[in-house]
């Protein structure tokens, strides 16, 4: 078989295979064996009729158009993989020779992944939030651990922000009582906005005793109603910050050692953020130096494989899409919606990968290869042989591969890019590698020499 490339426009080849007569030949022995296991025959049994007389009750076309039909995609497929095209989408197929004897040959016009060009990607800068722990973080954590240690005690004074009211809620939909909106001795915080976006600036101010009524609408927009009655206004008085508070709030005896601790975790937590912060505005960045359009075909497959997760992750739980829907409040239009666009950039990114890997020439090794399929086979608990097996099978490697490569463009990419905090100062790359280990201290009570020996007498 040989098999020829021609570029069209509007991102198409023309692909041209020929396949020798002797080559075909086999496929339509292969499509004889089928009609005879299908066709009855006087005087043979099914399966054992002669060639020859097949085609003389069927027709020689009729034949061939049978080992067509089963023979071309293997011969489309084994063309693709020859000339290395990147096709997107189904082909038009002719067949322009063969149809009745002879060699075969057909055309297939298809469109193929385009090749975009980066312009500027070489001095990309990404703004993050700057990982490092403020006085102000640290002030911010101090006062959670404060107020989970709180105490509530009455205000005698009107509601201000912060302070905690118990609440009879009734709400109502369309003049009717709903007792999904109503609630008694509700305990609710002002200025949390967890109610009602209107409640907090109407029990501003409000005593014991006081009743307050409005209207709002729901997430859906519907008009709905409440009557809220005020039982007690408390505030929250919160502990002094002394060593006797730190060694009641956490495992630490002094202030400084919780400080010391809070500032560790919130350094690895920013760290960790602030990694995947680049990550996550080095790609937007990338992407957004492609300045045409996807290809649909791309588009459409990236939106069916993000419809397919979510359909199997709503499924794990229990519950349908249309059940999804409904505690989520969107609608059937806004879903497909927002997975159009949330495919378009995930196209638009993978475009920009492979572009920067050809354009920084990033290859894939065979120790690259290794590595992913030992990872993958451990993670769904079969041997690397076996996965390698079953993905050249179902003619995946390829996929594989572009994976490998477009995640080490990422991490080239990650490398190279400038990056500043919101206030546009440089961020210095060593601040978001956890810090060293500390040596190990010598034990001072670890044995002589003299001892070992005397030890061993």
């Amino acid at each position: 078989m040989r098999a020829t490339v021609e570029p069209l426009e509007g991102n198409r080849v023309k692909l041209s295979v020929e396949v020798d007569e002797s080559e075909f030949e086999q496929a339509v022995d292969s499509a004889l064996r089928k009609i005879a296991r299908d066709v009855r025959i006087p005087g043979f049994r099914p399966g054992k009729a002669p060639r020859r007389l097949l085609e003389a009750r069927m027709g020689k076309a009729t034949v061939r158009q049978e080992a067509m039909r089963d023979a071309l995609p293997e011969y489309y497929a084994a063309a693709l993989r020859q000339t290395e095209i990147d096709a997107i989408a189904p082909p038009q197929i002719d067949v322009t020779s063969g149809d009745s004897e002879g060699p075969l040959a057909f055309d297939a016009v298809v469109e193929v992944r385009p090749q975009v060009s980066l312009v500027g990607y070489q001095g990309l800068r990404v703004a993050i939030a700057s990982p490092a722990v403020t006085d102000e973080d640290l002030e911010r954590q101090i006062h959670r651990l404060r107020h989970s240690s709180g105490q509530l005690v009455e205000a005698n004074r009107p509601a201000q922000s912060g302070d905690h009211l118990t609440l009879n809620l009734e709400g109502f939909r369309s003049g009717e009582s709903d007792p999904t909106l109503s609630a008694q001795d509700y305990l609710y915080e002002l200025g949390s906005g967890s109610i009602a976006t209107d409640l907090d600036d109407r029990l501003l101010g409000a005593k014991p005793g006081d009743v307050v009524e409005f209207e709002t609408t729901d997430g859906a927009d519907n008009t709905v109603s409440f009557k809220v009655l005020v039982k007690d206004v408390k505030e929250m008085v919160l502990p002094e910050v002394t060593d006797e508070w730190a060694s009641e709030a956490s495992e630490f005896d002094t202030v400084a050692e919780l400080e010391a601790d809070l500032r560790r975790r919130m350094g690895e937590v920013k760290r960790v953020q602030a990694t995947m912060a680049v990550r996550e505005e080095a790609l937007k960045a990338l992407a957004e130096l492609v300045d045409q359009e996807v290809p649909e075909p791309l588009v459409a497959a990236e939106m069916e494989r993000r419809l397919h997760d979510l359909a199997a992750r709503v499924e794990a739980q229990g519950g349908t899409i249309a059940q999804y829907l409904q505690a989520t409040g969107q609608s059937q239009e806004q879903l497909l919606h927002d997975l159009r666009t949330t495919a378009n950039d995930a196209v638009r990114a993978d475009l920009a990968l492979r572009a920067l890997a050809d354009a920084e020439g990033i290859e894939v090794t065979v120790e690259d290869v290794e590595a992913e399929l030992v990872g993958l086979a451990e993670r769904m608990d079969q041997s690397p042989a076996a996965l390698r097996e079953q993905l050249e099978r179902v003619d995946q490697m390829p996929a594989v591969r572009a994976d490998i490569r477009k995640t080490k463009a990422l991490a080239w990419l990650v490398d190279h890019v400038e990056i500043v905090d919101e206030e546009g100062q440089a961020i210095d790359r060593a601040a978001l590698e956890p810090p060293p280990e500390p040596a190990a201290e010598a034990n001072s009570e670890a044995p002589t020499d003299d001892t070992i020996v005397e030890d061993t007498q």
